[in-house]
C-alpha cells in the first residue's frame, strides 16, 4: 500500500538561530500542548500555566527588541511560530497574537522611560496582555468608541466606559486601552497602559462561544479607573493611529493562526484517509478525495506565501498595510474552506466530537471576524486600490 499521511511543513527559515527557535517550539508543543489541547477547549479551560511557560521560554516576545528583553526576530521568523502553535492550540496561537498586539502600542510608542518602565514585565517577566478597542456599538466602526478618558485635577486620568469582545478579558495582567480623550472621530483617541488589578475595573462573565471555548472573551467594565498621565501611551489624540498601526501587524498574527488551523485540518484529514478503507482500498485513492486534499494543500501554501510576503514587507520597513490585510481575508476564508473539507472528508467521523475535525471547523469561522471582519478587509485593500469611497 502507497504510504500517505501528514508531514511536517518544510519551512524556510532565514537563520540557523531561527531554525533551532522552531526545533525548541516544536518539542515545546508536542511535550506542552497538543497532548491535553482537545480535552482542555472541550473543559472550557484557560491554559495560564501554558502562557507562563512560553514567557518563560522567551515565546512571548519574539519580534520585540533584545533591549527590553525581546527576542529580537523578524516578523517572518515570529509568525512562523505562531503558525505552530496554533496548528496545536488555537486558543494558544492566538492568545500569543494578542498578547504581541497588546505590547505594540508601547514599544512602538512609548517614552524611552515607559518602555524601560514596562517593557520587560509585560515580554518575558510572566504577564499576559489584552487589547480593548471594541466596544458593544462599536466593532468595525471603531472611530467611533464611547469610552472616555477625562482629566482628574492632579494630572491624571479617569477612565470611564465599556469595552467588548476582549480576548484574555478578566484574566489579562494588563490592557492595552483605547479611550475618548478629545471630540468625536478618530482624532479624539488616545491610548493607555492600564493594569489588570485597577480599582474600578470588572469583567463579565466570558462570553458563551462555538469554539476557543478554552480561551476568555468577554467584556470589561471601566468605572472611574484611576490611570497616572504616565501611563499615557503617545500623544492626545494619536490612539486611533497607534491602534490602526497595531491592527495591520496584528492581522498578520490572524492569517497565520489560520493557517496553522488549516494546516492541522488537512493533517487530520491525511491522516484518517490513508487509514479509512472502502471496496477493498484507502480512501485516498479515490480521485474525487484526491482533488479535494490537492486544492486544500494549494489554498494552504498560497495563504503561507502571502503572510510571508507581507511580514517580510514590514521587516524591511515597507508599507504592508494592503497586504495584511489581502493576507488576513485569504488565510481566514481558506481557513474555513480547508476545516469544512476536512470534516467532509471524514464523514461521519468528522461530525463528531472523537476527531478534532470539528473543532478546527468551528474556530475557523471566529478568524474571518476578529480584528476586522473580512468585509472590513476588502474595504481596505479597495481603498489601496481606488482610493476612499467619495460621499
Amino acid at each position: 500500500m502507497t504510504e500517505y499521511g501528514p508531514r511536517p511543513v518544510d519551512r524556510r527559515l532565514p537563520t540557523e538561530e531561527a531554525r533551532d527557535l522552531m526545533t525548541l517550539v516544536r518539542e515545546l508543543i508536542e511535550r506542552e500542548i497538543r497532548p491535553t489541547a482537545a480535552e482542555e477547549e472541550d473543559a472550557s479551560r484557560f491554559p495560564r500555566e501554558t502562557f507562563t511557560l512560553l514567557s518563560e521560554s522567551g515565546l512571548l516576545s519574539l519580534p520585540y527588541a533584545e533591549e527590553f528583553g525581546g527576542g529580537d526576530q523578524p516578523y517572518e521568523v515570529y509568525l512562523q511560530v505562531l503558525e505552530e502553535l496554533a496548528a496545536a492550540r488555537l486558543t494558544v496561537g492566538l492568545g500569543v497574537s494578542v498578547h504581541t498586539l497588546a505590547c505594540h502600542a508601547l514599544a512602538g510608542y512609548g517614552s524611552k522611560q515607559q518602555r524601560a518602565d514596562h517593557l520587560p514585565a509585560m515580554l518575558g517577566g510572566g504577564l499576559l496582555g489584552a487589547y480593548c478597542l471594541s466596544e458593544p456599538s462599536s466593532g468595525s466602526d471603531a472611530a467611533s468608541l464611547t469610552t472616555r478618558a477625562t482629566r482628574d485635577g492632579g494630572g491624571g486620568w479617569i477612565i470611564d466606559g465599556t469595552k467588548a469582545w476582549i480576548t484574555h478579558g478578566g484574566v489579562a495582567d494588563f490592557y492595552t486601552v483605547l479611550a475618548r480623550t478629545g471630540g468625536p472621530g478618530s482624532r479624539g483617541i488616545t491610548a493607555f497602559l492600564v493594569p489588570g488589578d485597577a480599582e474600578g475595573l470588572t469583567a463579565a462573565a466570558p462570553e458563551r462561544k462555538m469554539g476557543m471555548k478554552g480561551s476568555p472573551t468577554a467584556q470589561l467594565h471601566f468605572d472611574g479607573v484611576r490611570i497616572a498621565d504616565s501611563r499615557r501611551i503617545g500623544d492626545e489624540g494619536q490612539g486611533f493611529a497607534i491602534a490602526l498601526s497595531a491592527l495591520d501587524s496584528g492581522r498578520l498574527g490572524i492569517a497565520a493562526c489560520a493557517i496553522g488551523v488549516a494546516q492541522a485540518a488537512l493533517d487530520e484529514a491525511l491522516g484518517y484517509v490513508a487509514e479509512r478503507q472502502q471496496f477493498g482500498r484507502p480512501i485516498a485513492d479515490f480521485q474525487g478525495l484526491r482533488f479535494m486534499l490537492a486544492d486544500m494543500a494549494t489554498q494552504i501554501e498560497a495563504g503561507r506565501a502571502l503572510y510571508l510576503t507581507a511580514a517580510r514587507l514590514r521587516d524591511a520597513g515597507q508599507p504592508f498595510s494592503k497586504e495584511a490585510a489581502m493576507a488576513k481575508l485569504f488565510c481566514t476564508d481558506t481557513a474555513m474552506r480547508v476545516t469544512t473539507d476536512a470534516v467532509q472528508l471524514l464523514g461521519g467521523y468528522g461530525y463528531t466530537v472523537d476527531f478534532p475535525a470539528e473543532r478546527y471547523m468551528r474556530e475557523a469561522k471566529v478568524l474571518q471576524i476578529v480584528e476586522g471582519t473580512n468585509q472590513i478587509q476588502r474595504m481596505v485593500i479597495a481603498r489601496h486600490l481606488a482610493g476612499p469611497e467619495s460621499h
